[in-house]
């Protein structure tokens, strides 16, 4: 059995290594990370991908200079410390590339611009103020003055809010964004009127209730951010329609 590392005189195997990431729900990340990885470098070499030297040594020179490595010294130390050598390095950098560039290939802006074109809405938000009380007949009560007196508002999230974190800034929450709340309140929320306060409705199943008034509806652009989010949920169907057509066992 492959030793990892000692403790004085204790051996700890990669076996026993592994068993502490399962115990510990670590070890499905890191796995679930590492079969991808390959899954794309599979397909990278079907598609005939190619990695040219000098690509590999400006990935090289960035990786050493991103972990402090300024001489060839200090990398032949780091090497010496982990347990590789130069081949093993290369490798990973050129794997690294190649992975970079599968993903370059599945995730092209048009894609991107395309996904966004036709699911613009799930990526909408609004902005809310909530009031939290720990009775359904309380928020009622509430809710019932406030339809009444909605500019009371900002008077109750200071009076009867439970909320510690938002109770000093009017009950405000930017940027709620779709899949965010459960299905019920999202529905109402995202249909409701700017200026509209909406529930109450039930948190997660147990004693407090919430109040949400609509302070504005934000309709989704194309920005970074939104960008990013396409991008991982491209690669994510696209990784699901593979993963199918092989066989792992764990």
């Amino acid at each position: 059995m492959e030793t990892i590392v000692k403790i004085n005189n204790e051996s700890i195997s990669a076996v026993e290594f592994i068993k502490h990431l399962k115990f510990t729900n670590q070890f499905s990340d890191i796995i679930n990370s590492f079969v991808k990885n390959k899954i794309l470098l599979n397909y990278a070499e079907k598609n005939g991908t190619k990695v040219s030297q000098k690509e590999i040594q400006q990935a090289a020179d960035d990786f050493r200079r991103c972990i402090g490595l300024h001489r060839s010294s200090d990398t032949q130390k780091w090497f010496d410390s982990i347990g590789i050598n130069a081949d093993d390095f290369e490798n990973y950098i050129t794997e690294h590339i190649l992975i970079k560039k599968m993903i370059d290939a599945i995730v092209s802006q048009k894609e991107v611009e395309s996904y966004f074109s036709l699911n613009s809405p799930a990526f909408d938000s609004v902005d809310i103020c909530h009031i939290v009380v720990e009775n359904e007949n309380k928020a009622k009560e509430i809710k019932a003055l406030l339809d009444d007196e909605p500019e009371m508002f900002d008077s109750f999230v200071k009076d009867h809010s439970l909320d510690m974190e938002t109770r000093n800034s009017r009950g405000y929450i930017k940027g709620v964004q779709r899949g965010c709340l459960p299905d019920e309140i999202e529905s109402k929320i995202f249909n409701a009127s700017q200026g509209e306060i909406a529930g109450p409705f039930n948190v997660n199943g147990g004693n407090l209730y919430e109040i949400i008034k609509i302070v504005s509806k934000n309709k989704a652009g194309l920005d970074q951010e939104t960008k990013e989010k396409i991008s991982q949920i491209i690669l994510n169907q696209w990784m699901e329609k593979r993963i199918k057509n092989h066989s792992i066992v764990f």
